[in-house]
């Protein structure tokens, strides 16, 4: 697809989904398209909703629970449970795919959260995990190229709510990729992002 078309979904398959991980879903990408992890980091299957509102939105995607699923092989022997962090995770990866489909370009990454409040948990013999994103704010900042944005987000499996996520934030940040992997570059070590520091 076009990138135009791109930037009016509302809804993407798992096939769509897995093209954008592996960078392929668009034929006339921009130079800083947004990406999404392949799996088996990717932690949702399709997309069932986008609705964008000036700089708010919503979303919603569904995760098949799979019972081999690599978490279940090792979290924990005895007692398979899908790692809260994974749900977590899926709220990020999607709140940096509303990002990219809101035209925002640059590289994803997770800015924290304010609460995090879990009261269930997902086994093998789940059948579907369901996330709801109300993205609160999205903001753009020129001086830079980078975007932000804030959500609250809810994971149900079967209907039940089991995960809250209130504050949620992730960004998008211009050349900072490390397309050299696994050499040696400037970018091959992490630690603090440094920031411009903003002129007054």
């Amino acid at each position: 697809m076009k990138y135009s078309e791109y930037l009016q979904r509302t809804h993407f398959s798992q096939e769509e989904i897995l093209a954008i991980a592996h960078g392929n879903l668009v034929d006339d990408p921009p130079a800083h398209m947004g990406k999404l992890p392949t799996p088996p980091m990717l932690m949702f299957d399709r997309v069932l909703n986008v609705e964008r509102a000036g700089n708010r939105g919503r979303m919603t995607a569904e995760l098949d629970v799979r019972l081999d699923a690599w978490y279940f092989q090792c979290h924990f022997k005895g007692d398979p449970v899908q790692p809260g962090c994974l749900g977590v995770d899926a709220v990020w990866q999607l709140m940096g795919l509303y990002l990219s489909i809101c035209d925002c370009p640059g590289t994803g990454r997770a800015l924290g959260c304010r609460e995090v409040e879990f009261s269930g948990q997902i086994r093998p013999h789940d059948k579907v995990v369901r996330y709801e994103l109300d993205v609160r704010r999205l903001t753009r900042l020129p001086q830079n190229g980078s975007a932000l944005a804030v959500a609250d987000a809810t994971v149900a499996v079967d209907g039940d709510v089991i995960y809250a996520v209130t504050g949620a934030r992730v960004g998008t940040f211009l050349d900072i990729d490390y397309r050299d992997y696994p050499r040696r570059s400037e970018r091959s070590r992490g630690g603090i992002m440094r920031r411009e520091k903003e002129t007054t």
